[in-house]
C-alpha cells in the first residue's frame, strides 16, 4: 500500500526488484502486525507513565514541598524513572518495533522469530516493571541512564539480542541485493546495543573514575548507536517514501553512516571536562565531537535535498510533519552538542539547565518525534483502518513541538546566565538558583502541553486498534496532497 504524490514517474525508493516468491507489502505487513503493534503498544504504556513521571519531576522542581512527605516520589527517585521508562520503555521497544516494520519491507521478507520477539517483548515489559518498583524503593545504580539494577539491564539486553537474531535471520534470506541505507543504521543498532548494554553491567567498572568513563561512554553511545540509528533510518525511509521520490546521495548516505560509527562512539568523554580523569582522554572526546560535524552536515543536506520542491508536502502530510521537524532537531542537537564539547563553551554550561534542555532535544524533539511520524505512518498500514481524526493529529504535532520549544528555549536561556553567575565569585550560590525558578516554571508548562499531545496520540491509536474505522484504498494523506501531487 502506497501513496504516489508525484504525477511524474519516478524509480522506486525500496532499492531492489520483486523477484519470485516475493511477499506483497500487504502480505509482509499482516505478517508483522501482531509484533509491531505489541512493540508499540508497549511504548505507549510507558510513554504515559514515563510522562506522568516528568510532570511530577518538574513540578517540584518549584514545589519542593509538594509530595514531600511520599520518600518514594522525592525528585531523587522520580526524575530516574522518567528517564529510564523513557529511554528502555517509550524509545527503545517503540523504536524497536518502527525497526522491524522497516526491516521487514526492505529486505522483503517477514519479520523472523516473531514469536519469540512476543515472549521477548513481554519479558522487557515486566523487567521494566520490576526495576520501576526497585527504582522507587529507594535501590537505584545511581548512574545516569542506567539507575536500573544490572538484572534488569541484562534482562533487557537479552531481549534485544533475541530481536538481533531475528535481524540477521531477514538479512540472511532477504530478496533484494542492495542494502538500503536505512538497513546499515538498523543493521548497526541492533548489533551495536548489546554492546553497549552488556559491557555496562560487567563489575570491572565499579571503581569511581572507571565508573564515570564507562557511564558517559554508555550513555551518549546509547543515544548515538541505538536511539540515532533508528531515528535516521526512519528519516532516510519515509522522507522519500512519502514524497515518492529517491534520496538524493547514496553517496552522501555512505558519507553520513560511517563518520557515525568513526568520531560518535568517542564522544561523552567531554561530559568529563575537570573531572579527574587523563587530559588526554577528554582531549580525544572534544575532538571526535567536533569531527561529528561531518556525517551530520552531510545527513541534513541529504535529507533538505531531497525535500526541495515538495515543502507543501512537508506541512500537509502528517507523518512528514514529525520526521522533518525530528530530523532538522538531529541536525540542531549535534551541531549544538559539537559546540558544547569545547572546553570554553563547557566552562560555562556545565552543571546548568543549558544541559537538561540539550539532552531533552535529542531524545524528545529527535527520537521522540521521529517515533510518532513512523507510527502515523506504520499504523494505518498494518491495521487497515483509517486514522480517526486529522484535526487531533495536528493537534498533536503543534503541542507537543510548542512545548519542546518553550522547555528548550526557557532552559537553554537561562541556563546561560545561570552558567556565567555560577563561575562568577561575587554571585552567591543561592542567586543560582531562585534565578531559574521562572523557567522552570515555565517547564512545566511545556510538560503540560507535551502530554496533551501524548494523550491525544494515546487515543487516536486506541480508537485505530479498539474501534473500526474507514478502510480506504490508501492510508491516510491530507486532501490538499491528494489535489496537488496525486497522479
Amino acid at each position: 500500500m502506497r501513496t504516489n504524490l508525484t504525477k511524474e514517474k519516478r524509480k522506486p525508493v525500496d532499492p531492489g526488484s520483486n523477484q519470485p516468491n516475493t511477499l506483497s507489502v500487504s502480505e509482509l505487513d499482516r505478517k508483522a502486525r501482531f509484533v509491531v503493534m505489541f512493540l508499540i503498544l508497549s511504548g505507549m504504556f510507558w510513554l504515559l507513565f514515563g510522562t506522568l513521571l516528568a510532570l511530577v519531576a518538574s513540578l517540584k522542581m518549584h514545589l519542593p514541598d509538594w509530595l514531600g512527605t511520599a520518600g518514594w516520589l522525592t525528585f531523587g527517585r522520580v526524575r530516574p524513572l522518567h528517564l529510564n521508562t523513557m529511554v528502555y520503555g517509550w524509545a527503545s521497544l517503540t523504536g524497536a518495533g518502527v525497526a522491524l516494520w522497516m526491516l521487514s519491507r526492505l529486505l522483503k521478507v517477514p519479520v523472523m522469530l516473531r514469536g519469540y520477539i512476543i515472549v521477548a517483548g513481554a519479558v522487557w515489559n515486566i523487567a521494566l516493571l520490576v526495576g520501576s518498583v526497585q527504582i522507587l524503593a529507594g535501590h537505584s545504580r545511581g548512574i545516569e541512564w542506567l539507575e536500573f539494577p544490572v538484572s534488569t539491564m541484562v534482562v533487557i539486553v537479552l531481549c534485544v539480542i533475541i530481536m538481533s537474531a531475528s535481524v540477521v535471520m531477514m538479512l540472511k534470506i532477504r530478496k533484494v541485493k542492495q542494502l538500503y541505507v536505512s538497513v546499515w543504521y538498523l543493521i548497526a543498532a541492533f548489533l551495536w546495543f548489546p554492546l553497549l548494554g552488556l559491557v555496562s553491567s560487567l563489575p570491572i567498572f565499579d571503581t569511581p573514575t572507571v565508573q564515570a568513563s564507562m557511564n558517559w561512554w554508555y550513555a551518549h553511545n546509547a543515544l548515538g548507536l541505538w536511539f540515532t540509528p533508528v531515528g535516521l533510518a526512519a528519516a532516510y525511509y519515509f522522507i522519500p517514501k512519502v514524497l515518492g521520490r529517491p534520496i538524493y546521495s547514496y553517496g552522501l548516505s555512505l558519507l553520513g553512516f560511517w563518520g557515525l560509527a568513526l568520531f560518535y562512539n568517542w564522544n561523552g568523554f567531554h561530559h568529563l571536562i575537570g573531572g579527574p580523569v587523563p587530559t588526554w582522554f577528554v582531549t580525544i572526546s572534544i575532538s571526535a565531537s567536533v569531527m561529528m560535524v561531518i556525517p551530520v552536515v552531510v545527513v541534513a543536506v541529504n535529507h533538505h535535498m531531497t525535500v526541495v520542491g515538495s515543502f507543501r508536502a512537508v506541512i500537509n502530510s502528517p507523518t512528514l510533519r514529525f520526521v522533518v521537524f525530528a530530523a532538522m532537531s538531529y541536525t540542531f542537537v549535534s551541531l549544538q552538542g559539537a559546540a558544547q564539547a569545547l572546553r570554553s563553551t563547557n566552562e560555562v554550561i556545565h552543571f546548568t539547565h543549558f544541559v537538561v534542555a540539550h539532552a531533552h532535544i535529542g531524545m524528545y524533539a529527535f527520537v521522540t518525534m521521529m517515533l510518532f511520524g513512523a507510527c502515523y505512518y506504520i499504523i494505518p498500514r498494518i491495521t487497515m483502518r483509517e486514522w480517526h481524526s486529522k484535526g487531533l493529529i495536528k493537534w498533536h504535532f503543534w503541542l507537543t513541538a510548542l512545548g519542546i520549544v518553550i522547555y528548550t528555549v526557557a532552559l537553554q536561556g537561562i541556563g546561560v546566565f545561570q552558567g556565567f553567575a555560577m563561575i562568577n565569585p561575587d554571585v552567591p550560590f543561592t542567586d543560582t538558583v531562585t534565578m531559574t525558578i521562572p523557567y522552570l516554571v515555565a517547564r512545566s508548562v511545556s510538560g503540560f502541553l507535551m502530554t496533551a499531545g501524548h494523550l491525544i496520540f494515546v487515543w487516536l491509536v486506541f480508537r485505530m486498534v479498539y474501534r473500526p474505522g474507514e478502510q480506504p484504498a490508501t492510508p491516510l494523506v491530507w486532501n490538499k496532497i491528494r489535489e496537488e501531487f496525486a497522479s
